[in-house]
């Protein structure tokens, strides 16, 4: 038996939880039904208007703590979980994605045998009815299947991630609690507050942040709801500005400005070539 925030090795799960009652109750039963059984479930509703708050609520565990709050958008729920943790270990998971049985206890057993700050791990996507999307043809896999080659290539993870989000989602973060303590809150980005933070998190733990690429050990539900498309402009416009920033942070002060005038130059020739090309086309019928 053990005592909520009294274990040093208790894992604080945080759920943002925002209108997936068709998939909330999948997300929390994957929780509570971890094979690492010390830890605590934060399920921060951040205004939903359909059942998912009723469906939190008729788990009776101890672990599980539920909050209602006015719509504050995903970064700002998981800053209030992260501020409420008592654990020594921090996860997140998305309400409509899924843990493994053992993914906890897995990425604990890690954390604690090595000086890694934070792991993430290779993912298994499945569809709106939990299926496992198997095919090798199916769009995601051939792009994600792109950057881990990309990344076993490099052989370097700071430039993987400048070359896409290797951890694709906040529900593959698993951290130890004192880089919080150091890296801080959560950006203010709707889409891509996750991909912003691992990369503070590579620049404050130099070496200390671990990708378990041949481990399945998280299952990312895509659906029709993901934000992921509908974010297909604003989401593009936050990833350029993001990869600029810590392109940016990797290269020598007296650099900065050639690399940053000759980056946002690149930019505008390719917007024009767009422009050029449309017209040439428009001309040409």
């Amino acid at each position: 038996m053990f005592l909520l925030g009294k274990s040093r090795s208790m894992v604080s799960v945080i759920i943002p939880a925002y209108n997936h009652e068709q998939f909330i109750g999948a997300a929390v039963e994957s929780v509570l039904g971890q094979s690492w059984t010390d830890l605590e479930l934060l399920v921060i509703d951040d205004g939903s208007t359909d059942r998912t708050g009723e469906i939190v609520k008729s788990y009776d565990d101890r672990r599980l703590t539920y909050i209602y709050q006015e719509n504050q958008d995903a970064y700002n729920t998981i800053n209030r979980g992260l501020n409420m943790a008592k654990g020594n270990y921090i996860s997140i998971l998305n309400s409509d994605d899924v843990y493994p049985h053992n993914r906890l206890e897995r990425l604990l057993s890690i954390l604690k045998k090595t000086k890694t700050a934070c792991i993430f791990t290779d993912i298994q996507p499945i569809d709106e009815r939990g299926e496992e999307i198997l095919d090798p043809g199916f769009w995601w896999h051939l792009w994600y299947t792109k950057n881990r080659d990309f990344y076993k290539q490099c052989g370097d993870i700071y430039t993987a991630f400048l070359k896409a989000n290797l951890m694709v989602t906040t529900s593959n973060l698993f951290l130890r609690r004192n880089v919080i303590k150091k890296v801080g809150d959560f950006c203010s980005l709707r889409y891509l507050h996750d991909y912003d933070y691992i990369f503070r998190i590579m620049l404050n733990f130099p070496g200390q942040v671990k990708y378990l690429d041949e481990e399945k050990l998280l299952y990312y539900r895509l659906h029709g709801g993901n934000t992921l498309g509908e974010a297909a402009i604003v989401g593009r416009e936050q990833d350029k500005s993001v990869i600029r920033k810590y392109m940016l942070e990797k290269i020598p002060d007296d650099l900065k400005p050639i690399v940053s005038t000759g980056v946002d130059r690149l930019v505008e020739l390719e917007n024009e070539l767009f422009t050029v090309h449309a017209e040439m086309e428009k001309n040409a019928e």
